[in-house]
């Protein structure tokens, strides 16, 4: 049954109050002066009280008056508000990176506030630490780059690493996002440029799932690049050399997967933005031996699957109708390879394992078929036979337009990475779908690479439609007091949940039915009324409730699966036998939230 969603924004509003209002313990330091005001963790600006001043060697070093952070936060809220007033008309391009380095600014002064100000402005701040800014940001990352933050573990350092990883000046680290910068968003290649990522989805993880962010790490794998343009450019900050492969590009992946296990056993890795080929084959040579998920092949695929079964229900219909829908996926990468994966698992699991989903896949050279010749391994399972392309008066190669036409799909999903794909006579085509309400999503990041726009879907495809994208877009005034509601299907919404739930639980490894326990959690979130209103996810602002939801089902899959071994005090027996409220309360009391602590100094003790 589909609970009804409470006020998830209130309730959170509600939590900050009751954070704000708590007495944090103290936090030890070990430096004093000039250096504590160049760490941004332990920084706060003029927020010194004159006590913590004398006793820290603060005093005379800032300016006599003392500052509240509440002051604080309305100062720099003025200062962005300043800043989007002075840049109106000038082009996309600039006003974003303007925004985006005047938080990055404060993230580098003073990571307790810059926490704090995103948490309360997620669903402003989110588009310029995440998608889509962070692809322009990866873009121009080498003339970007003032500050180091996260590690690079590069080709040069090949039997180092595990001397190299205790470089990290932090005793423990929970969290870990890693790429090799190989496939960027739908950017392709961006080498070492590519650590944008990495630091944009800890950044959510903080946010979001209340990661301490002294204990998340960014890492850039750079084993070259084949971006000749980056390689020319005097600029670049990466190794000048292309891209190893086979065997010698592994040796670099396992080499720093056992350096992490080895200082820190129990955190979670998350794989980013890998080329499809690599996605696959790393996700499949770790995934039983370290705790680590790929975001792109199954955060992605959740987020879509939760969207699916939304649009089932958008239809009237009970989800088991899930099995019957006739779904075309354009884009044959890890994105949506991983989509077609996790729904033909769902369809399984409703239908049993000889159900016959109808899926049709489709990449640059149309629609996939048996006939082929050279077919990708990993989308075999999903290559349509003779008799099934005959049946339909289709065959190898068959385009977009002729396969919407024949079969008529209760959904198109789009994960090419080619802006505009679907275009004007797609979208049309898409009216004599055999669905009430057809669901067209256009998935592909960032906003220049999406399939189509929220107003051009609702333009050519109708108004009845159900609509989704990766990046965001506004929603679409369709007259006459209408509004076409635009869903923006990004990951954001699980991979936080999928990392803390499995960090919470001990998770040994993260499994097939954690992730689809945390997908059918996000498509539980949304009430029937809001459905039928064409809404398939929650609202941003409440990401906090969501994120422990999402990690409160994966906490329970864990254990269902006997593949959780606790965490801390909390063993796997205690996790066992706590109601579902129960674990909801465990997940939402281990959120990091922002204020100041008390800061005490203490001599840094170097043992012989």
């Amino acid at each position: 049954m589909w609970r009804v969603a409470r006020s998830a924004a209130s309730s959170l509003r509600q939590s900050r109050r009751r954070m704000s209002t708590e007495i944090p313990g103290p936090c030890i330091v070990h430096k004093r002066g000039a250096d504590i005001l160049h760490d941004p963790w332990y920084n706060k600006d003029t927020g010194f009280p004159l006590t913590e001043r004398d006793r820290l060697g603060l005093r005379g070093l800032l300016p006599p008056r003392v500052i509240s952070f509440e002051q604080q936060y309305d100062r720099f809220m003025d200062s962005y508000r300043s800043l989007e007033r002075n840049t109106q008309g000038q082009p996309d391009n600039f006003v974003s990176l303007a925004k985006w380095r005047i938080l990055n600014r404060l993230h580098d002064r003073n990571e307790t506030l810059y926490y704090r100000v995103l948490i309360d402005n997620i669903k402003n701040f989110a588009p310029t630490i995440y998608t889509p800014t962070v692809g322009l940001v990866c873009q121009n990352y080498s003339g970007l780059f003032r500050r180091p933050r996260g590690m690079y573990f590069s080709a040069k350092d090949k039997g180092e690493m595990m001397s190299m990883i205790y470089n990290w000046p932090a005793q423990q680290v929970d969290m870990i996002v890693l790429t090799d910068g190989s496939r960027i968003l739908g950017l392709g290649d961006l080498g070492v440029q590519g650590i944008g990522i990495p630091i944009g989805k800890l950044d959510m993880y903080v946010a979001a799932a209340g990661i301490n962010p002294q204990k998340i790490l960014p890492v850039m794998l750079d084993v070259g690049t084949n971006n000749e343009k980056l390689l020319a450019d005097r600029l670049y900050l990466g190794l000048r050399q292309h891209r190893l492969e086979g065997d010698e590009y592994l040796a670099i992946v396992d080499e720093f997967m056992e350096a992490v296990h080895a200082r820190w056993p129990k955190a979670i890795v998350q794989f980013e933005d890998f080329q499809m080929k690599w996605a696959f084959e790393t996700l499949e040579r770790y995934r039983k031996r370290f705790c680590m998920f790929n975001d792109d092949v199954q955060g992605t695929a959740g987020v879509a699957l939760a969207g699916l079964l939304g649009s089932v229900r958008a239809q009237g219909r009970p989800l088991t109708d899930f099995a019957n829908q006739k779904i075309i996926v354009v884009g044959a990468g890890s994105a949506g390879l991983g989509v077609l994966n996790m729904a033909l698992r769902a369809v399984s699991r409703m239908a049993g394992p000889d159900a016959n989903p109808q899926f049709f896949l489709l990449d640059k050279d149309g629609l996939i078929t048996k006939e082929r010749a050279c077919i990708d391994p990993a989308a075999a399972p999903f290559a349509k036979s003779q008799g099934e392309t005959k049946e339909l008066g289709l065959c190898e190669g068959s385009s977009l337009l002729e396969v919407i036409r024949k079969v008529k799909p209760h959904v198109l999903l789009g994960l090419s990475g080619v802006g505009g794909v679907f275009s004007e006579e797609i979208l049309q085509a898409m009216k004599s779908s055999d669905s009430i309400k057809p669901a067209i999503f256009a998935m592909s990041n960032p906003t220049s690479n999406a399939e189509c726009t929220a107003e051009e879907a609702f333009k050519h495809a109708g108004e009845n439609i159900v609509f989704a994208s990766g990046s965001p877009f506004d929603n679409v005034d369709l007259g006459n007091g209408k509004t076409g509601h635009v869903n923006q299907a990004n990951n954001m919404y699980l991979f936080p949940g999928i990392g803390l739930g499995s960090l919470l639980c001990g998770a040994r490894i993260i499994t097939d039915n954690m992730l689809q326990a945390a997908a059918e959690c996000l498509a539980s979130y949304i009430t029937d009324e809001e459905i039928q209103m064409g809404i398939l996810y929650p609202s941003i602002d409440s990401i906090r409730d969501i994120t422990a939801e999402v990690g409160a089902a994966v906490v329970r899959a864990a254990v269902a699966e006997h593949v959780a071994d606790g965490r801390g005090m909390v063993g796997p027996k205690d996790l066992k036998y706590m109601s579902e409220e129960q674990i909801i309360k465990y997940v939402k009391d281990n959120m990091w939230f922002p204020v100041y602590s008390p800061l005490v100094h203490k001599k840094c003790e170097i043992y012989a």
